[in-house]
Protein backbone atom coordinates (compact mmCIF):
# COMPACT_ATOMS: atom_id res chain seq x y z
CA UNK A 1 0.00 0.00 0.00
CA UNK A 2 2.82 2.05 0.15
CA UNK A 3 1.74 3.52 -3.68
CA UNK A 4 -0.58 5.27 -1.56
CA UNK A 5 1.76 7.59 -0.19
CA UNK A 6 2.11 9.28 -3.50
CA UNK A 7 -1.44 10.28 -3.19
CA UNK A 8 -1.16 12.44 0.15
CA UNK A 9 -1.14 15.85 -2.07
CA UNK A 10 -3.92 15.03 -3.24
CA UNK A 11 -5.88 13.74 0.04
CA UNK A 12 -4.89 17.43 1.71
CA UNK A 13 -5.80 19.17 -1.18
CA UNK A 14 -9.78 17.40 -0.66
CA UNK A 15 -9.64 17.69 3.04
CA UNK A 16 -8.73 22.00 2.01
CA UNK A 17 -11.23 22.07 -0.78
CA UNK A 18 -14.19 20.20 1.58
CA UNK A 19 -13.10 22.42 4.98
CA UNK A 20 -13.10 25.57 2.83
CA UNK A 21 -16.13 25.43 0.74
CA UNK A 22 -18.11 24.59 3.75
CA UNK A 23 -16.62 27.30 6.21
CA UNK A 24 -17.22 29.67 3.12
CA UNK A 25 -20.57 28.66 3.11
CA UNK A 26 -21.55 28.97 7.08
CA UNK A 27 -19.26 32.67 6.90
CA UNK A 28 -20.68 34.35 4.01
CA UNK A 29 -24.21 35.05 5.77
CA UNK A 30 -22.58 36.23 8.78
CA UNK A 31 -20.04 38.71 6.79
CA UNK A 32 -22.31 39.98 4.35
CA UNK A 33 -25.98 40.87 6.15
CA UNK A 34 -25.83 39.00 9.27
CA UNK A 35 -23.00 40.04 11.49
CA UNK A 36 -25.40 41.40 13.60
CA UNK A 37 -27.75 38.81 13.93
CA UNK A 38 -24.30 36.70 14.58
CA UNK A 39 -22.76 39.35 17.23
CA UNK A 40 -26.62 38.71 19.50
CA UNK A 41 -26.07 34.82 18.76
CA UNK A 42 -22.64 35.06 20.18
CA UNK A 43 -23.46 37.56 23.26
CA UNK A 44 -26.57 35.36 23.85
CA UNK A 45 -24.53 32.51 24.49
CA UNK A 46 -22.80 34.21 27.51
CA UNK A 47 -19.52 35.39 25.01
CA UNK A 48 -18.03 38.78 24.23
CA UNK A 49 -20.48 40.04 20.77
CA UNK A 50 -17.11 41.44 19.81
CA UNK A 51 -15.96 37.49 19.34
CA UNK A 52 -18.60 37.29 16.57
CA UNK A 53 -16.38 38.93 14.38
CA UNK A 54 -13.43 36.62 15.17
CA UNK A 55 -16.16 33.91 14.64
CA UNK A 56 -17.28 35.20 11.18
CA UNK A 57 -13.73 35.97 10.09
CA UNK A 58 -12.53 32.72 11.01
CA UNK A 59 -15.35 30.87 9.24
CA UNK A 60 -15.30 32.92 5.87
CA UNK A 61 -11.66 34.56 5.96
CA UNK A 62 -10.53 31.26 7.17
CA UNK A 63 -12.15 29.46 4.70
CA UNK A 64 -10.99 31.27 1.39
CA UNK A 65 -7.34 30.99 2.66
CA UNK A 66 -7.54 27.36 3.50
CA UNK A 67 -9.58 26.83 -0.21
CA UNK A 68 -6.46 28.56 -1.51
CA UNK A 69 -4.12 26.83 0.39
CA UNK A 70 -2.11 30.03 1.75
CA UNK A 71 -1.43 30.22 5.63
CA UNK A 72 -2.92 27.36 5.85
CA UNK A 73 -2.03 26.06 9.34
CA UNK A 74 -2.97 29.51 10.78
CA UNK A 75 -6.18 29.54 9.08
CA UNK A 76 -6.95 25.76 9.83
CA UNK A 77 -6.31 26.51 13.06
CA UNK A 78 -8.70 29.30 13.78
CA UNK A 79 -11.08 27.63 12.33
CA UNK A 80 -10.49 24.29 15.02
CA UNK A 81 -10.97 27.29 17.52
CA UNK A 82 -14.37 28.29 16.34
CA UNK A 83 -15.30 24.89 16.12
CA UNK A 84 -15.30 24.02 19.06
CA UNK A 85 -16.51 26.90 20.67
CA UNK A 86 -19.39 25.82 18.54
CA UNK A 87 -19.09 22.37 19.81
CA UNK A 88 -19.01 23.86 23.43
CA UNK A 89 -21.38 26.52 23.62
CA UNK A 90 -24.35 25.62 20.82
CA UNK A 91 -23.74 21.65 19.94
CA UNK A 92 -23.04 19.88 22.57
CA UNK A 93 -26.35 19.76 24.75
CA UNK A 94 -28.06 18.21 21.68
CA UNK A 95 -25.64 14.98 21.67
CA UNK A 96 -23.76 13.21 19.20
CA UNK A 97 -26.30 12.56 16.69
CA UNK A 98 -29.22 14.37 18.37
CA UNK A 99 -30.47 17.22 15.99
CA UNK A 100 -28.26 19.95 15.50
CA UNK A 101 -25.61 17.79 17.17
CA UNK A 102 -21.88 17.54 16.86
CA UNK A 103 -21.26 15.73 14.74
CA UNK A 104 -21.05 17.83 11.72
CA UNK A 105 -18.71 20.51 13.59
CA UNK A 106 -16.69 17.44 15.15
CA UNK A 107 -15.82 16.29 11.70
CA UNK A 108 -15.04 19.48 10.34
CA UNK A 109 -12.64 20.33 13.46
CA UNK A 110 -11.26 16.95 13.05
CA UNK A 111 -9.76 17.87 9.30
CA UNK A 112 -8.71 21.77 10.50
CA UNK A 113 -7.08 19.48 13.33
CA UNK A 114 -4.87 17.83 10.92
CA UNK A 115 -4.38 20.70 8.22
CA UNK A 116 -3.00 22.51 11.30
CA UNK A 117 -0.44 19.20 11.62
CA UNK A 118 0.14 18.61 8.13
CA UNK A 119 0.01 21.82 6.44
CA UNK A 120 -1.35 22.42 2.96
CA UNK A 121 0.50 20.07 0.70
CA UNK A 122 2.73 20.35 -2.46
CA UNK A 123 -0.60 21.69 -4.17
CA UNK A 124 -1.01 24.81 -2.69
CA UNK A 125 -0.25 28.32 -2.59
CA UNK A 126 1.66 28.23 1.02
CA UNK A 127 4.01 25.82 -1.29
CA UNK A 128 4.09 28.08 -4.15
CA UNK A 129 4.93 31.05 -1.68
CA UNK A 130 7.78 29.25 0.00
CA UNK A 131 9.72 28.22 -2.94
CA UNK A 132 8.13 24.71 -3.28
CA UNK A 133 8.24 23.36 -0.31
CA UNK A 134 8.30 19.85 -0.09
CA UNK A 135 11.49 17.65 1.17
CA UNK A 136 12.86 18.04 -2.14
CA UNK A 137 13.51 21.70 -1.96
CA UNK A 138 14.12 21.65 1.64
CA UNK A 139 17.44 19.82 1.26
CA UNK A 140 20.85 21.21 1.84
CA UNK A 141 22.29 22.52 -1.59
CA UNK A 142 26.00 21.33 -1.94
Amino acid sequence: MRFLDRLQPLALLVLRLVLGAIMIGHGYPKVFGGLSHHVQMVSGLGLPGWLAYFSAAAEFLGGILVLLGLFTRISALAICIDLSVAIWKVHWRSGLLGNGGYQFPLALAAIAFALVFFGAGPIALDSVRRGGGGAKSSSKKS
